[in-house]
């Protein structure tokens, strides 16, 4: 069974290295620009696991973490939050939102395959 993995992100280079990545992988993907194109598109599908950066315009990725978590249908689904962030203040604002699990951008290929099979394999 190939997962479903939502991944929101503004950057257009790392939705084109995302969908490089999980496609390889055998995952399908579905992508969208920000916090509110996320909902939007999340409306319409079932994901396995979702990711999403931090800093977007409209919808930061904590405003959609914590949109996603007041669903009952996604509030067990694993979200890792993908960012070029380090900070432990805001992983630990990410964890009080909801989220699953932090990385770090540049991401590994493989780390980030590992990582998403893990908590949603």
């Amino acid at each position: 069974m190939s997962l479903k993995i939502l991944a929101v992100d503004d950057s257009r280079t790392i939705r084109d290295m995302l969908k490089l990545t999980l496609n390889d992988a055998g995952m399908e993907l579905y992508l969208a620009e920000d916090g509110v194109h996320g909902l939007e598109v999340l409306d319409g599908i079932e994901p396995d696991a979702i990711i999403s950066d931090i800093n977007m315009p409209r919808l930061d990725g904590f405003g959609f973490i914590e949109a996603v978590r007041g669903q009952d249908r996604h509030r067990a689904t694993p979200i890792l939050v993908l960012t070029t962030e380090s900070a432990p203040e805001l992983k630990a604002r990410a964890r009080a939102a909801g989220a699953t699990g932090w990385i770090v951008k540049p991401f590994d290929p493989v780390k980030l395959v590992k990582a998403l099979n893990m908590v949603a394999g």
